[in-house]
């Protein structure tokens, strides 16, 4: 796949998956799913408001593969993983729900929520309000939103959708003009992604650059391009103390020990 093709190709594929599963489990079906009480969410806004106890919070993404790099845990156990991320000191977990292009399976954020106590975002391509309404279903904590991918209408709606159903938002900008979009449409939760979508060239200076743009009470979470202490330590001297780590911890033996290292535990 070329680069340049990335987002797009897995958006017109998100697209027709959306509306093949909805033939099959209408939106109604899981409308009705949440009638009544809503079911207790873990707070995964809560659990990035301030630093950690060792100065950082590390949302540890569990996935098999990506588009880029191919397997990248073949053998992976969702519950085990989660397991040693929360004993590695993780603030939440991340989990790839989509099939097509990251092979995820479809217990794999179930096995994971169930295996541990902490707050479980859902990572995949929403581009349609059930995939929202799917999230609560699926028992997640929180949702991504990747504000490249969709249109302004949409970003709000889906904010709003979010907080009905007590569901939190990551919105990913890569860009000023696309943090100024997510502030516009009320996110409090701001993903800056170090990784360009279109390029796959990765560079922490994003970060720094639009964190001088974040407006007052808007958490942001440095995504991508993390691999070690010293990646850890120049992105909070710009202020952001929240980190999503997927590729690095995914490729260690232990992704536990390796999560620990990032906190500055010595192995």
């Amino acid at each position: 796949m070329k680069p340049e093709n990335f987002l797009n190709k897995i958006i017109e594929s998100k697209k027709a998956q959306v509306q093949k599963t909805k033939s099959l489990v209408p939106q109604k079906e899981l409308q009705n799913l949440m009638d009544g009480p809503l079911p207790a969410r873990r707070g995964f806004f809560a659990a990035l408001l301030k630093p950690g106890p060792k100065g950082a919070n590390i949302i540890a993404e569990i996935k098999r593969a990506s588009p880029s790099k191919g397997l990248i845990r073949p053998d992976l156990d969702p519950a085990q993983i989660a397991l040693q991320y929360s004993q590695g000191g993780a603030a939440a977990l991340s989990v790839l729900t989509e099939t097509q292009f990251f092979l995820a399976q479809e217990n794999d954020l179930a096995l994971a929520r169930q295996a541990v106590s902490l707050p479980v975002l859902r990572k995949d391509f929403i581009v349609d309000e059930y995939q929202i309404w799917e999230t609560a279903a699926l028992g997640a904590d929180a949702f991504l939103l990747i504000a490249a991918a969709i249109s302004d209408d949409f970003l709000r709606q889906a904010l709003d959708l979010g907080r009905r159903l007590k569901i939190d938002a990551l919105v990913e900008v890569h860009d000023s003009h696309e943090l100024e979009r997510a502030l516009a449409a009320g996110a409090g939760l701001v993903g800056i992604n170090n990784r360009n979508l279109k390029t796959f060239e990765t560079d922490l200076a994003v970060t720094e650059k639009l964190s001088l743009l974040l407006e007052p009470g808007v958490t942001a979470v440095c995504e991508s391009g993390i691999k070690g202490i010293d990646d850890i330590r120049r992105i909070q001297q710009a202020g952001v103390f929240n980190f999503l780590v997927g590729e690095s911890l995914m490729r260690a033996q232990n992704p536990g020990a390796a999560l620990g290292e990032l906190l500055g535990e010595t192995p």
